[in-house]
């Protein structure tokens, strides 16, 4: 799993790439609370457009994330999610507490 990030007007984007799966998952939740905890942002923003596979592991990612942003008295959205991570998403109800903007029109059919 790879990853890039900017902040722009305390909005953090972390651009996901790659799998998330239990092999890398504690390594990319790390980073991203590390993100977090550098910038202090008021909006984060997962970009999932470049997931090539998602299992439950991800899920855990948008809950810690969800979790501080929340804590920070911020918002989590995700954004560019292809279909099979979004399925997995919204088969967990995390469309229920996290907004989720845009599809990849690269993966869509």
């Amino acid at each position: 799993m790879q990853m890039t990030s900017y902040l722009q007007d305390k909005q953090l984007t972390i651009a996901l790439q790659g799998e998330i799966d239990h092999h890398g998952a504690k390594a990319t939740l790390r980073t991203v609370a590390e993100k977090i905890e550098q910038y202090l942002p008021t909006d984060c923003v997962l970009d999932f457009r470049g997931v090539t596979f998602m299992d439950s592991s991800g899920i855990a990612i948008v809950i810690h994330t969800l979790r501080r942003m929340t804590e920070l008295g911020g918002h989590l959205r995700l954004t560019k999610v292809p279909p099979q991570p979004e399925k997995v998403l919204r088969a967990a109800g995390i469309d229920r507490i996290v907004k989720l903007e845009g599809r990849d029109v690269n993966h869509e059919v």
